[in-house]
């Protein structure tokens, strides 16, 4: 068998080409499952762990009432995960009872017994058990258990039977323990939504059930079994409403409570199983009847592994008719394929020795296309250059022509003035007014036209320019000022003057007053000195 495992999963990723599945929140759910299922014993390892601290709880106990206690712990973790080690301990909880002779404890281990035997599917001794309980000793929560458990038992047993003259004598007695535990119940809690919703569901009032299991699935504390129980409900209900995607979607986070909860005494997987069947999804509902019937067996509930025998057959029938079905068109697709094989070798030689002949010529188009591309880079680069020069160039001339009209003017002004004063011969004046001429002040005002033109063109010039400073080595601009002569010097390299005897001659300075200048600001940067101008020359203008 483990074989044509082997096979069908081979099988259905060759068939997968001549498949489309649609994607939709099933088939999600499914892969959600299967991922889950893939991890059960990692659930079970953890439950088991739980199990084994408990009891290690019993090493510290000394006296009858700890020991129940404890016992009343391990009954919880077994009660819904295995049968024999349940029934063990509602024994022991019965014992320690005894022994206590508290009457309440008793009635408790009864009906903890009640729960194993009902789970197993032992009707008779679920019914006598539950009728030697005094329900007057039990608080109100107890009660409302009690009375639950007790119609679980008369409409399993009903359900069981299949006889409608039964039918008629155990369901009312059903319904009859269901409505003493509502008249106990707080309105719109847990308890009484379950009450209730089983009520519904017994009577067939559908439309009510589904409101109420909708809303008690809406609850914030429930457990994930309390969850899958009442999911199956709701399944049930949208599966009678017609509504079947509901139905499956319910039936498949139910399945997948159970399993993450390592739950065994569960009716989900074998509902999905069962409905997956009559969908046609033959594969995923024989893993998860295979699944339904191992948890039966492990709980060990025989009226479980009788219905799931019921269809098991069926469907693993079912199953292996799909796996030889796959064989034969596994054979046809591999022939199929060989001929493929043998026509792509043909046309792979021929396009192989094409490919030699194109290869050659495409290694001649590569290195082609290379050195056009650095070319092109190379004329990107100089339009840039020429693109930036040619505005300098335009603002520049701008600048020149509107300096020299100004001094121009100035010395007509000038012209005129010293004239008119020789004429009267005013010689004293005249003197003044040539000693009166400040040049400092008007290379000042050229600096500052030059500065305002210069930003104007590189408006970022001063915050590129302290970038390749560490902070504390920033030069600052001088109030009043908009370029210092350490700025201006290298504002002049980046309109291209590089020559310090012309940039010397333009500022006033000396050539060695240049040099140490540049000298100076580039052992400030943390810039390699013979990397310097080339970053300022990198400062764009607008």
């Amino acid at each position: 068998m483990k074989s044509v495992c082997r096979l069908f999963i081979f099988l259905t990723g060759i068939c997968t080409l001549s498949r489309a599945y649609a994607v939709s929140s099933e088939d999600s759910l499914l892969n959600r499952l299967d991922a889950v299922l893939a991890h059960k014993e990692d659930f079970v390892n953890k439950k088991l762990s739980r199990i084994n601290a408990i009891k290690h709880e019993l090493n510290g106990v000394a006296g009858a009432g700890g020991k129940y206690q404890v016992y009343q712990k391990l009954f919880d973790e077994y009660k819904a995960f295995s049968y024999d080690s349940a029934y063990s301990y509602s024994k022991k909880l019965m014992a320690i009872a005894t022994q206590l002779n508290d009457p309440l404890k008793i009635a408790k281990a009864k009906m903890d017994l009640g729960f194993t035997f009902i789970s197993s599917g032992m009707f008779k001794e679920t019914l006598e058990t539950l009728n030697q309980i005094d329900v007057s000793l039990f608080p109100d929560s107890s009660k409302i258990q009690y009375y639950f458990l007790k119609a679980r038992s008369y409409f399993d047993l009903s359900d069981f039977d299949r006889n409608s003259d039964y039918t008629s004598i155990y369901n009312p007695k059903g319904i009859s323990c269901i409505d003493s535990g509502l008249r106990i119940c707080k309105p719109g809690g847990y308890e009484y939504l379950e009450l209730e919703g089983l009520k519904e569901l017994r009577t067939q009032k559908n439309d009510a059930g589904l409101g109420t299991y909708v809303s008690l699935l809406k609850l914030h504390h429930l457990t994930p079994h309390d969850f899958a129980v009442n999911a199956c409900c709701l399944s049930y209900i949208y599966e009678i409403k017609g509504q079947h995607g509901k139905s499956l979607e319910l039936l498949i986070e139910a399945a997948i409570s159970d399993i993450q909860s390592a739950t065994k005494e569960t009716v989900a997987i074998y509902n999905l199983a069962d409905i997956l069947f009559k969908n046609g999804d033959i594969d995923h509902s024989y893993v998860y009847i295979k699944q339904a019937m191992d948890d039966a067996t492990f709980y060990g509930a025989l009226q479980r592994q009788v219905k799931i025998s019921s269809i098991l057959p069926i469907i693993e029938a079912q199953w292996i008719s799909q796996i030889e079905h796959q064989k034969k068109l596994l054979y046809t697709y591999s022939f199929i394929i060989t001929l493929l094989v043998i026509f792509v070798l043909v046309f792979a030689w021929i396009i192989f020795k094409q490919l030699k002949k194109l290869r050659v010529a495409d290694e001649l188009i590569k290195a082609a296309n290379i050195t056009l591309q650095e070319n092109n880079r190379a004329l990107e680069e100089l339009n840039r250059n020429l693109s930036t020069a040619n505005k300098i160039k335009n603002e520049y001339i701008g600048y020149y022509f509107n300096i020299n009209s100004i001094y121009i003017e100035k010395l007509e002004n000038f012209q005129k003035s010293i004239d008119k004063k020789l004429s009267s011969k005013r010689y004293d004046d005249a003197l003044a007014t040539v000693k009166n001429l400040n040049l400092e002040n008007e290379r000042l005002q050229l600096f500052h036209t030059f500065d305002k033109v210069f930003l104007r063109l590189f408006p970022d010039f001063i915050n590129k320019f302290n970038a390749l400073f560490k902070k504390e080595e920033i030069i600052p601009v001088p109030e009043g000022q908009l370029l210092t002569t350490e700025h201006r010097i290298f504002a002049l390299i980046r309109m291209g003057i590089h020559d310090n005897d012309r940039i010397a001659k333009l500022l006033g300075y000396s050539v060695n007053t240049i040099y140490s200048y540049k000298n100076r600001i580039k052992n400030k940067s943390f810039i390699p000195n013979d990397e310097f101008e080339d970053r300022i020359m990198e400062i764009e203008s607008v």
